[in-house]
């Protein structure tokens, strides 16, 4: 093997390749342009193939591409030596530089063809493009899926809520309404022998104890109605009654009870159907809501009575601009007694009456509220339905 490498290195004697061309200039420079472009060429595209696998970690058959490298090299080299041989006849050298690149093309080829399978069954741009476009797709049903979940979920989450809050006031309802019942019993016996008491006393220093004493009784019954009127238990007179108008009707009222600095908005849908509502308590309610919201505005501000009709039923919202409540407030605040006011300033029992109403009509009441954004209540009664005739 030394003695080849020996005999290949040392071949003198030889003329150079020019000499075979008999040194004509066109033949000469024509070759030595068209080496020299490929060999250049040959050696600018393996320093693209370099930069882009090492680039690219995550290609299968990158060991090939370094083959190429080897080959395309070995390839260009040959050319710039058939320059060089023009004039210098270092055939020697020049046939060992294309044994070596004979070699790696032999081994470049032999490690394509068993790739090409593999190559083949590799999926194409155009498949790719599909393959993603419906990973896309997938994707976005997944999360319209997800997002209706998460609404199922909230909403679940919500009815979960109002379901223990209805319980809970249905066992503070159950108390409140057999005590208020037995207290109002006694407080009518206590009247009408107040009032007996009045006529009969002959002693005019009685009176004023005695009117004081009945006016004490008198405002006990009503906060025995208005327990009752929490717990349902309390007689209503219901009728067809059309909201728009029973608020329309509260607008003086309500004006006085508000003051100058809040102003009443009103946004009434024009064809609201009527409800089966007992008219004097559905202006209770209505005050009730109207002194909490006032009370929650004491810098002035905005209350907002709003009605619309949806899906046979109305949908009465009122909503302030107030200070709101806290999370730990408004869960309680359709509690009977339950007040943040002072004593003496409210009997916590406003917006129990306004709960007692809307159950005892048919109907739900939600209350929305947050701190610095205000309060607000919606009632959902159910709509009449044909003619009306007072028996269910």
């Amino acid at each position: 093997m030394l003695d080849y490498l020996n005999n290949m290195l040392g071949k003198t004697g030889l003329p150079p390749h020019g000499f075979c061309l008999f040194w004509d200039e066109e033949l000469v420079w024509t070759h030595v342009i068209a080496d020299l472009v490929i060999g250049l060429s040959y050696f600018s595209i393996p320093v693209v193939l370099a930069l882009f696998v090492l680039r690219r970690q995550d290609l299968d058959f990158g060991w090939v591409a370094w083959m190429f490298v080897a080959f395309i090299l070995a390839c260009g080299a040959t050319h710039f030596f058939s320059i060089l041989t023009l004039w210098v006849p270092a055939y020697g050298v020049q046939g060992l530089l294309k044994l070596f690149t004979a070699g790696v093309s032999l081994l470049t080829a032999m490690a394509l063809w068993p790739l090409l399978p593999k190559a083949l069954a590799l999926p194409s741009p155009a498949q790719l493009r599909a393959a993603n476009d419906s990973l896309t797709a997938r994707i976005a049903e997944r999360d319209v899926a997800l997002a209706a979940l998460n609404r199922e979920i909230a909403e679940r989450s919500r009815v979960e809520e109002l379901l223990r809050q209805s319980q809970k006031l249905e066992a503070v309802g159950q108390l409140t309404g057999g005590i208020a019942h037995d207290f109002n019993n006694l407080l009518t016996i206590v009247m009408t022998n107040l009032d007996r008491a009045a006529r009969l006393a002959e002693d005019p220093r009685l009176a004023r104890p005695l009117a004081h004493a009945m006016e004490g009784a008198e405002r006990g019954a009503r906060l025995t109605q208005q327990l009752l009127a929490f717990s349902r238990k309390q007689p209503l007179a219901p009728s067809a009654q059309d909201l728009n108008r029973v608020i329309l009707g509260m607008t003086d009222l309500l004006d006085r009870t508000l003051g100058s600095g809040i102003e009443v908005a009103l946004d009434l849908d024009d064809a609201l159907p009527l409800v089966v509502v007992d008219p004097v308590q559905a202006e209770n309610a209505l005050l009730n809501l109207a002194i909490n919201a006032r009370d929650a505005m004491p810098g002035g501000g905005t209350l907002t009575f709003s009605t619309r009709a949806e899906a046979g039923r109305v949908v009465l919202t009122v909503a302030d601009t107030g200070v709101g409540m806290p999370t730990a407030v408004r869960d309680r605040a359709l509690e009977p007694f339950f007040t943040t006011k002072g004593v003496g300033q409210g009997s916590g029992l406003g917006l129990a009456q306004v709960y007692g109403f809307t159950t005892q009509s048919g109907g739900e009441i939600e209350l929305e509220s947050a701190e610095h954004v205000g309060t607000r209540i919606m009632i959902t009664l159910p709509a009449v339905e044909g003619n009306w005739n007072g028996d269910g």
